[in-house]
């Protein structure tokens, strides 16, 4: 908690609301208080001048992955915190594959402990879906959820067996407990290293069939229909999948899901000449699949935007294509990626910010990305335009395992705000 703050002359912008207005924003006690045009500053608040800059929710980051426990040297939740401010996100939710894997109510507590140490972002988590992560016995999800889990997969393993599936489905509906999947058939998927097609091909990589996302999130809407739970696909990639969602949704189904950067950002030429960096999971896709997401952005079938962050030491990505690891750092790259969205006129600058804030707390029923009176003062300030130049050694995180080096991009962070405290500021 904080005391008084006036942030004053700025661009309020507001999802919820639909609100996009010059004016000031009030924070009393850790929550916004009042916002309007004018409003007047007193003895014991503290003004900042925002002189045009935007000010919005916080970036609600609903698909991260730590090192903490077990590869800190790669990421701990304190350096991922620091990304996660300087990038504006405040607040982060973990994927469970640490190790040991988040599947026990201590481990839910560490986390919440380690948040709460920290005094970054909120750090929130989900908890395995399975016990070990290994897809067969279902982990205890309602002392989990009382623990403060906020939603269960199996992280960057998709449930393979159906019937281990069809009972976390009924299981999750008992308890009204969102159930994240990651769409790809593992079957499907196996051995291959990037995108199935010309560009494969001609590098002699083995691929993986777009059908291995499309597959795997057939099914699960058929066992959605047949349990009525909620299900979350996470970075989905591939328009036959997108098109698969956009008619379940149509169908009432309680089905959300969200992309990446880079999966909007790049395609699959951006493996180039055997490029690790650009090796994630599921692959980069083609050019026609990038536009999909895109398309899917723009009408709302993809519900959010995630950084999918995945930090990897140098040990693990120099390496030939086949055996590096997959995934990217992307947690200070998230807002301005997503902004290019806006300024390549694809997505409403609300629509985008929408699916930074707003729908990632609709989905995970956190109190936040919202700017209306009473809500939690977990704010960015951001200057929509500025140019800049991605440099990965610039990260904050420990990790610099990106393939955005060198990328022109328009957005930055200047201002992180959590609970009413400053625990970010750019200098210019």
């Amino acid at each position: 908690m904080s005391g008084r703050l006036l942030l004053r002359r700025a661009r309020l912008l507001d999802p919820l609301q639909q609100l996009d207005m010059r004016g000031d924003l009030l924070v009393e006690d850790g929550r916004v208080t009042a916002l309007g045009p004018d409003l007047v500053s007193g003895p014991g608040i503290e003004t900042v001048e925002c002189d045009g800059a935007c000010v919005a929710p916080g970036i609600i980051d609903m698909r991260v992955q730590f090192r903490d426990p077990g590869a800190e040297h790669q990421e701990s939740m304190e350096s991922a915190g620091l990304a996660a401010a300087a990038g504006g996100v405040t607040t982060m939710v973990a994927l469970p594959n640490t190790y040991p894997p988040i599947d026990d109510v201590a481990l839910v507590e560490f986390v919440a402990r380690r948040s709460r140490d920290i005094r970054l972002v909120n750090i929130r988590t989900y908890a395995a879906a399975t016990k070990g992560l290994e897809g067969r016995e279902l982990s205890e999800y309602g002392l989990l959820a009382a623990a403060g889990a906020v939603g269960f997969t199996d992280a960057d393993r998709a449930i393979a067996d159906a019937q281990v599936m069809r009972r976390a489905l009924s299981y999750a509906r008992t308890f009204d407990l969102l159930l994240i999947q990651h769409p790809e058939e593992p079957s499907l998927a196996a051995g291959g290293a990037m995108n199935e097609g010309e560009v494969a091909t001609r590098l002699g990589l083995p691929g993986i069939s777009p059908a291995a996302e499309l597959i795997m999130v057939e099914r699960d809407l058929r066992l959605m229909e047949v349990t009525g739970a909620r299900l979350h696909f996470a970075h989905v990639s591939t328009g036959a999948a997108i098109d698969a969602i956009r008619q379940a949704k149509s169908r009432g189904l309680p089905v959300s899901c969200d992309t990446a950067p880079h999966y909007f950002a790049l395609n699959e030429n951006e493996v180039g000449e055997y490029r690790t960096f650009a090796k994630v999971s599921p692959p980069l896709r083609s050019e026609d699949d990038r536009r999909a997401v895109v398309a899917g952005l723009a009408d709302g079938t993809i519900d959010a935007i995630a950084s999918d962050h995945s930090p990897h030491d140098q040990d693990a990505k120099r390496l030939p294509f086949t055996s590096a690891a997959s995934g990217i750092v992307g947690l200070e790259t998230l807002l301005p990626l997503s902004l290019a969205l806006y300024h390549n006129r694809d997505v409403s600058l609300l629509a985008v910010l929408r699916a930074l804030t707003l729908r990632p707390a609709e989905i995970l029923r956190l109190p936040a990305g919202r700017l209306a009176a009473g809500a939690p003062a977990d704010l960015i300030i951001f200057d929509l335009n500025r140019p800049w130049l991605i440099d990965s050694a610039a990260y904050r995180s420990k990790s610099k395992n990106a393939p955005y080096d060198g990328r022109p991009v328009q957005g930055m962070a200047v201002r992180t705000i959590v609970g009413g405290r400053t625990v970010f500021t750019r200098e210019s």
